[in-house]
């Protein structure tokens, strides 16, 4: 299996970034289709992490995707609008059509799960794929997250899952 590896995501990113957030895969699991990246890759917010996932890399290695980690209660926009404290919400995708189905997402999430539950104040982790994404579901079912609602975000209709850090520790092994 390549070595898969996440690192902070920056301005020399954002040709990758506009291009992946385009490719009509990324498209069809709900990723919205501008997220601003010339901004947000300039922004450090304190209840966000943007990191590229690369395979192989010594240093650096391909990039192939992303993944955000933020702090729900904490993100400007409110978008998972009330929530308890210390909790994290993931956003992943794999931009790289030649890199789907290797794998690769299976590490990607587990090791954006490690680097949430590093903090031991962190008690769970949320997110929120499209409720007609079943595949997406059973991924996360598969990596231990559990059904919590159905939800309208803005216009999409998803399911929110959620992993327990107890759950977590049980469901880790790579």
């Amino acid at each position: 299996m390549a070595t898969i590896t996440l690192r902070t995501a920056t301005i020399d990113d954002l040709a990758i970034l506009e291009k992946w957030e385009k490719e009509p895969h990324v498209m069809a699991s709900g990723i919205e289709d501008d997220w601003h990246w010339d901004v947000e890759l300039q922004r450090n917010p304190v209840w966000r992490e943007q990191l590229i996932a690369e395979v192989d890399g010594k240093p650096h290695g391909r990039p192939i995707g992303m993944v955000q980690i933020i702090d729900p209660l904490l993100e400007d926009t409110h978008y998972w609008g009330d929530c308890e404290p210390n909790l994290r919400a993931i956003d992943i995708w794999i931009g790289e059509r030649d890199a789907l189905g290797k794998g690769y997402g299976t590490v990607m999430m587990r090791l954006a799960m490690e680097r949430c539950f590093a903090n031991p104040n962190v008690t769970a982790i949320i997110i929120d794929p499209l409720e007609s994404n079943v595949r997406a579901q059973r991924f996360y079912e598969r990596l231990g997250f559990r059904f919590v609602e159905k939800r309208r975000f803005d216009e999409d209709d998803c399911v929110v899952m959620r992993i327990t850090r107890e759950d977590f520790l049980g469901t880790v092994p790579l």
